[in-house]
């Protein structure tokens, strides 16, 4: 396994003496904060010879929101409506990975019936997450229709999300022990014509991407992330699964109910901007499958465990993890028998998932840049929690 090397950015003393010393041609370029791609939180620091990227340097923290310390400082029930606030495209699978991991650690069984709503909730938040990846992502290209169409079929699961929780983006759904409430009545329906409509879209959206020859110029070949690189810098999601290794939590190391469901896991072949874009375009057909599994088989029954009004998980402390539509969201508590966490801590895929970025975009052009960062699908609430 290769070494990670952890490099720091040049200081300005630094600069200047490289500057006196290399050919007119190299420059150091700041892509961002105000460019569009980089949503106005992200910096890199470029290192060109001409049009050719010699080195990046991401500079993070300018959203920075002291999720953690703020976790540590309320009750284990108070902060399922933070995490909502990290990956903000994601805000049901947040919920989710943070009460399977406070259940693990006080040892709560939540019932049947509220174990397949997650799962059904968690996929079609997937579906929501891969959308919004793939129309923002065609508009970092240069495609404004696919944007249009990805948003309009994400706007239909947000329909279904509010039908559930009242709200759209924000959900704070999920609860110790289980869910607050029933799916209402005629949602199961409801969500079964939106995966009817949806999955003919899927051949819409080919038409604009996979079958477009200006799609594939612009990544395929772009931005390779070979497997040992995948594993030394600890990359996972369609990130890992794009070079080549197929890893997923949810069949690797089974959670919740997903070890009944019967579903693919999509990998790509040489891990450039391409594997990770069809990587995610099949996740979203898989995520169609086990909905509709779910849906399928849930069963009737209670939703909620009994637990305490005040939760106290006995001292000790869990690791514990889950396939977000960005990778493995880890959530480490130590508990010190109180009410409160004694610490919190939470693994962040995109932010591993960042730093990867040294490692494939030296050699590319400047144009490619924003490629390569797309391909990524970073979300800086939780690069900067």
């Amino acid at each position: 396994m290769a070494t990670r090397v952890i490099r720091r950015p040049p200081t300005a003393d630094e600069l200047m003496e490289t500057r006196a010393s290399e050919t007119m041609e190299e420059m150091y370029v700041n892509m961002g904060p105000q460019h569009p791609s980089t949503h106005g939180v992200l910096r890199l620091l470029l290192k060109l010879d001409g049009e050719i990227v010699l080195d990046v340097w991401p500079y993070i923290g300018y959203l920075h929101r002291c999720h953690e310390k703020i976790g540590e400082n309320r009750e284990y029930i108070q902060i399922i409506p933070y995490t909502d606030r990290l990956d903000y495209l994601a805000s049901m699978y947040n919920n989710f990975g943070y009460v399977h991991a406070v259940e693990k650690l006080a040892g709560v069984t939540p019932p049947e019936r509220a174990e397949y709503m997650r799962v059904i909730l968690g996929e079609l938040q997937r579906i929501a997450s891969h959308l919004i990846w793939l129309g923002t992502f065609g508009l970092d290209l240069g495609n404004f229709t696919i944007f249009m169409w990805c948003f309009r079929e994400r706007e239909m699961v947000l329909d279904l999300f509010e039908q559930v929780s009242g709200q759209r983006l924000n959900y704070s759904f999920f609860r110790i022990g289980g869910m607050p409430m029933d799916f209402p009545e005629g949602w199961i329906g409801d969500c079964k014509a939106f995966l009817e409509w949806f999955k003919p879209r899927l051949k819409e959206y080919d038409r604009l991407s996979t079958d477009n020859i200006i799609w594939q110029k612009r990544t395929q070949g772009v931005g390779v992330l070979t497997q040992e690189d995948a594993r030394a810098y600890g990359v996972s999601g369609p990130m890992l699964r794009g070079s080549g290794i197929k890893w997923d939590l949810r069949r690797n190391d089974p959670y919740s109910i997903y070890d009944r469901f019967d579903f693919d896991i999509p990998v790509g072949e040489r891990g450039d901007v391409w594997d990770r874009f069809w990587v995610r375009r099949r996740e979203l057909e898989e995520s169609i499958k086990i909905v509709e599994q779910g849906l399928r088989d849930i069963p009737p029954g209670p939703i909620m465990a009994k637990v305490a009004t005040a939760i106290k998980p006995p001292v000790g402390h869990i690791y514990s993890r889950v396939e977000s539509p960005r990778g493995e969201l880890g959530d480490y508590i130590v508990s010190d028998g109180s009410k409160r966490p004694y610490r919190y801590k939470v693994r962040s895929p995109a932010y591993v998932n960042l730093s990867a970025i040294s490692a494939m975009l030296p050699g590319c052009l400047v144009a490619d840049a924003v490629a390569v960062l797309g391909s990524i699908d970073i979300v800086l609430g939780e690069v900067d929690r």
